[in-house]
């Protein structure tokens, strides 16, 4: 079956490189580097590296606390962070900057994957959520690479489509060694889709797990206090393509009652920013965007970020927040930066990626969730008109994380076993 699948992965390159022409024309990085994408490289990296993957954004900087664990912990030892995205990349490059070595993933074709192999000779390979590549996982398998998938998670979406290729997915999970997931489901849906029994573990989610900067905090209540004045700050972040259409008309009828209400928007993806602007404009709203480095006037309705990275410490300039993609079927984004901030948070019924941490949030009353744009309405006038329960919601949500912490440190553990047996045969 992995034959077949390399067969057409092989035929689908034209396809590929086309699409990724296609998104380069309104976020030209996904036509650079292209190379890295076959394992085709232009400069001699280090070999013998902890490998890590992890997609985007989300996952790398979940991925950022266990990383700087084992650096502090194996000083000696070289890491190499792998990404799929350009944002996810920009993160590593940013955040990890010269200590670890980041190239992009390869495609999963026969040849890039044991060019990347040979280049990297990596000694354990670490996967993050719900990667499964088949001639990855067979090439650790032959070269006998300990894999291990951590922060594992499966929906029951991904469940039916892979039980549906189990001639593919068998054999690629026989080479894992171990499976760290998030809760019981998804440790049971890894189990149902072939995973060995003893080689899946409920480790927790290490996005509970999530570091705060002070510096950062501060950074954003004195943006608050230098640029948004006396502003009722409500920001939507991460919005997704047909979701900020929803929300413009919600802040029309909101700003009737709260007249200093502010919205900032935090679009996901950076080649969207001229079109939110445009779309903005287009409802007869004021924007500023954040690159335009003015003070928000009494007649700004909209600030704009259009910038990257700066999403913690837009959290903490504000009052409230809604976590976008979740007003279209996007998925949801990760609810738990905003909630460890200490602002109140609300998302909306499309949260499928995050079902778990939102069933929790809710069932602890550190969340709301809104159905619909009238629910968005009443719970942000409630949440303005009545400063006690968001001074609550947000001490519950602050808490909901705190008391969900400590799977870095399990999933830290477990690595930390085979990462010094490496480092002692090398």
């Amino acid at each position: 079956m992995r034959f077949f699948y390399s067969c057409l992965f092989y035929l689908s390159i034209p396809l590929i490189l086309l699409r990724l022409l296609w998104r380069s024309l309104k976020a030209p990085s996904y036509r650079h580097r292209w190379r890295e994408r076959f394992a085709f490289y232009n400069k001699k990296f280090s070999p013998g590296v902890i490998w890590f993957h992890a997609v985007s954004v989300g996952e790398a900087e979940a991925l950022f606390p266990l990383v700087s664990r084992i650096q502090k912990q194996h000083p000696d030892v070289k890491l190499l962070i792998t990404t799929t995205t350009p944002t996810g990349s920009a993160r590593v490059k940013a955040v990890m900057q010269e200590t670890v070595e980041h190239v992009y993933l390869p495609y999963d074709l026969p040849c890039a994957v044991n060019r990347f192999m040979r280049h990297f000779k990596p000694k354990l390979a670490v996967m993050m959520e719900t990667e499964i590549w088949p001639n990855v996982f067979a090439c650790c398998g032959k070269n006998n690479i300990p894999l291990y998938i951590i922060n594992a998670r499966l929906s029951e979406k991904s469940l039916r489509r892979y039980q549906k290729i189990t001639s593919l997915v068998h054999p690629a999970l026989a080479q894992v060694t171990l499976i760290a997931a998030q809760t019981q489901d998804d440790a049971g849906r890894f189990i149902a889709i072939g995973a060995a029994n003893e080689k899946v573990k409920m480790l927790g989610n290490i996005k509970f797990d999530i570091e705060i900067p002070q510096a950062v905090i501060e950074q954003g209540l004195q943006l608050k206090t230098d640029l948004f004045g006396n502003r009722f700050i409500w920001l939507i972040a991460s919005t997704h393509k047909d979701e900020e259409i929803l929300f413009l008309p919600v802040y029309k009828a909101v700003k009737q009652q709260i007249p200093e209400l502010l919205l900032v928007i935090v679009p996901r993806h950076p080649e969207r920013f001229a079109d939110v602007k445009k779309l903005c404009e287009q409802h007869q709203l004021n924007v500023m965007m954040r690159t335009a480095k003015g003070r928000v006037s009494v007649e700004t309705d909209v600030y704009l970020a259009d910038t990257m990275g700066e999403l913690k410490m837009l959290y903490a300039a504000s009052h409230i927040a809604f976590v976008g993609g979740s007003m279209v079927p996007a998925g949801g984004h990760n609810i738990l930066e905003a909630a460890a901030i200490g602002i109140p948070v609300m998302f909306g019924p499309y949260m499928t990626n995050f079902k778990e941490i939102a069933l929790k949030a809710l069932s602890q009353d550190a969340a709301v969730q809104c159905q619909n744009e009238d629910d968005i309405v009443n719970t942000i006038l409630l949440l303005y008109k009545q400063p006690d329960y968001r001074e609550a919601l947000a001490s519950r949500g602050k808490a909901f994380v705190s008391q969900n912490q400590g799977a870095i440190a399990r999933v830290y553990q477990t690595l930390d076993q085979i990462i010094t047996k490496t480092n002692e045969s090398s």
